[in-house]
């Protein structure tokens, strides 16, 4: 995550209040954990959380336009229900420009346990959306195995070595079809206790496919997990738009 300096001499330091409405003046992206604690809330459910927790800090949220404005949150890629992640990203629209430590200050204060803010940045209100910069996931995932090591290396290595992999798993009462294998950037075996299997994994990520741990689970013939978690989100590395804000000098690594 970057960190960012802003050229703007006069800056609050704490949330700011101002009316419905209003164009933007600032974006800033959250890096924030989803624990155990709220792993089975529904994207919907942790929408409606930042919501409140947004409010009840008193930051000056924009708003969208139309006969039923909603607040402008925007996620990197939905998590799964029953995954966990220490590397969720959000941007947030903000009508009143506040520091992103004061932010990070007042709305830790109104979320609830098992939600963590990480790291605040700001980032240009005219870069890409945040979703359409996603391109890969990291994970983790570990299940129960009986059999030995050798047997996990052996899946990994026969998935890692095909061209392609047909394919399909029943979602929302429709067979999906597809090419696992062109899902999958990266693929490994990581230590685990005796009995069980522990696997990392870098999946596509994107508005085209998005890959599934559980199902490479599957199709390296292993057991259902029994834990997922999301390490990292991996964004496009360059666009105009980005290029112009570092030129700028509104952008530092």
């Amino acid at each position: 995550m970057t960190t960012v300096a802003s050229s703007k001499p006069q800056r609050p330091d704490g949330p700011g209040r101002a009316p419905v409405g209003g164009r933007p003046s600032e974006r800033l992206r959250i890096r924030f954990r989803r624990g155990e604690e709220v792993k089975y809330i529904t994207h919907l459910d942790l929408m409606r959380l930042w919501e409140r927790a947004l409010r009840r800090a008193g930051v000056a949220l924009a708003y969208s336009e139309g006969h039923t404005p909603h607040p402008r949150l925007s996620l990197a890629a939905p998590l799964a229900v029953g995954v966990i992640s220490s590397a969720e990203l959000m941007d947030v629209f903000l009508t009143q420009r506040i520091a992103p430590s004061g932010f990070m200050r007042s709305v830790s204060a109104q979320l609830p346990a098992g939600v963590e803010i990480l790291e605040v940045a700001e980032v240009g209100l005219g870069l890409p959306s945040l979703q359409s910069e996603v391109r890969w996931a990291r994970y983790r995932v570990e299940g129960p195995f009986a059999g030995v090591p050798e047997e996990v290396r052996s899946a990994v290595d026969r998935f890692l070595a095909a061209e392609s992999i047909p394919w399909e798993h029943m979602r929302e009462k429709e067979v999906r079809r597809y090419d696992i294998r062109a899902l999958v950037r990266d693929l490994w075996v990581d230590d685990a206790p005796s009995g069980s299997y522990a696997l990392g994994m870098v999946l596509r990520c994107d508005n085209t496919a998005t890959g599934r741990p559980e199902q490479v689970v599957a199709a390296l013939g292993l057991p259902e997990p029994a834990a997922i978690h999301r390490q990292e989100l991996v964004l496009a590395g360059t666009s105009p738009a980005r290029e112009a804000w570092r030129r700028a000098g509104r952008f530092v690594e």
